[in-house]
């Protein structure tokens, strides 16, 4: 099998898997071209495609696995919206779809851009909070 990401990467992982057979728990897989696969652990209980490098902090820091799925949607699009002010290279609009274990049927789909309000605040209203935490560390005193 050749499967190469539409940027031609031959490192890139050319395929994402979620699945479940019968009783037991749900699987995550990025599968490279080479047939080599990586599984979603309880470490790292998610993958970032594309850009990583100012996205996956933030989900390194703050995810929780007892987190509900709406904080985890805001934490999704943040990481998005931290990647795209810090990286040209990447676009718009981010798209997300959720489903319920056991079903095929969308929980929750979302696409942030200009005309999803909410997003549109997303970005300026972390970067407020950001400088707000900011201000409030203790003073560097060298």
């Amino acid at each position: 099998m050749r499967c190469f990401a539409a940027d031609g990467d031959r490192n890139a992982p050319a395929l994402r898997v979620s699945a479940r057979i019968g009783d037991q728990k749900p699987g995550l897989f990025m599968v490279y071209p080479q047939g080599n696969f990586v599984e979603a652990s309880d470490e790292t209980p998610f993958f970032q495609i594309g850009e990583t490098r100012y996205g996956r902090p933030i989900l390194v820091r703050a995810f929780d696995r007892a987190m509900s799925m709406e904080p985890a949607i805001t934490l999704l699009f943040l990481s998005f919206a931290s990647t795209r002010k810090a990286s040209l290279s990447v676009g718009m609009p981010p798209d997300m779809h959720a489903y319920r274990a056991d079903s095929l049927q969308a929980r929750v789909q979302r696409r942030g851009g200009a005309d999803d309000a909410w997003f549109a605040r997303l970005s300026p209203d972390w970067g407020n909070a950001l400088r707000s935490v900011f201000d409030g560390l203790p003073d560097n005193t060298l």
